[in-house]
């Protein structure tokens, strides 16, 4: 390769990573100001697809507690936060295609195998939130790590809530009566509303080996069970 041509396609190289280390830079470092007074606004946004299914939402209001010890354990503080909380369940229905279906004619029943329900980031509304704290003197330093503990320990919380079993199992019943409202309507339009729908999950038992016929689309097969 020419030495100008090594050189150009190393200066565009160092141009777009230069380029986005100075974005990252600015995203993470840089407040922006109007004269003096730093501004509130939007820094990043990023728009992306999701074809997940929201099925349930867990919600409720969480205590944490978080303590200081500074100053050779002279100045000790404590803090106490209750916040309401909400975790979002979702199913992610981009794995599916005709393997995932299957039908009985006989029970007219049609089974559906979909991905394990996942849970969300907890979300604490730190907004409305109440707080109690305690110190003879409580330095800006204390003040900044017990409120950094205690919305980390309140989110760990929350997540553990909503990864207990009982809640699982609430957000897969949740997600069966909303995939069967979902497909009810496309069974209905082949003339097949009163089908039985099953929805299954990797945790469930086995279900029936009668698959659709792979090699017809599924409108063909949705024709010939009419």
């Amino acid at each position: 390769m020419p030495k100008t041509l090594t050189f150009i396609v190393i200066l565009a190289i160092l141009t777009v990573g230069g380029y986005f280390g100075y974005e990252r830079y600015v995203e993470r470092y840089t407040i922006a100001r109007d004269d003096t007074l730093a501004l509130s606004k939007v820094v990043t946004a990023t728009f992306g697809k999701t074809s997940a299914l929201k099925v349930g939402t867990l919600s409720g209001t969480v205590q944490a507690v978080a303590t200081d010890r500074r100053g050779f354990g002279l100045l000790n503080s404590d803090q106490v936060i209750k916040a309401p909380y909400s975790v979002d369940y979702f199913v992610d229905l981009s794995t599916l295609s005709l393997q995932s279906y299957i039908w009985n004619p006989k029970s007219r029943t049609l089974s559906i195998r979909v991905p394990e329900v996942t849970v969300a980031p907890a979300n604490v509304d730190e907004t409305r939130m109440m707080v109690r704290r305690r110190g003879i003197f409580i330095t800006s330093a204390a003040y900044d790590a017990m409120s950094r503990m205690s919305s980390t320990q309140a989110v760990r919380v929350a997540q553990t809530a909503a990864t207990k079993p009982e809640n699982l199992s609430k957000a897969r019943d949740n997600a069966r009566v909303a995939l069967a409202a979902l497909l009810r309507a496309p069974l209905a339009a082949a003339g097949i509303g009163d089908a039985n729908i099953v929805v299954h999950f990797p945790t469930d038992g086995g279900v029936s080996n009668e698959r659709w016929d792979e090699s017809r689309s599924l409108a063909r097969v949705l024709e010939d069970v009419r």
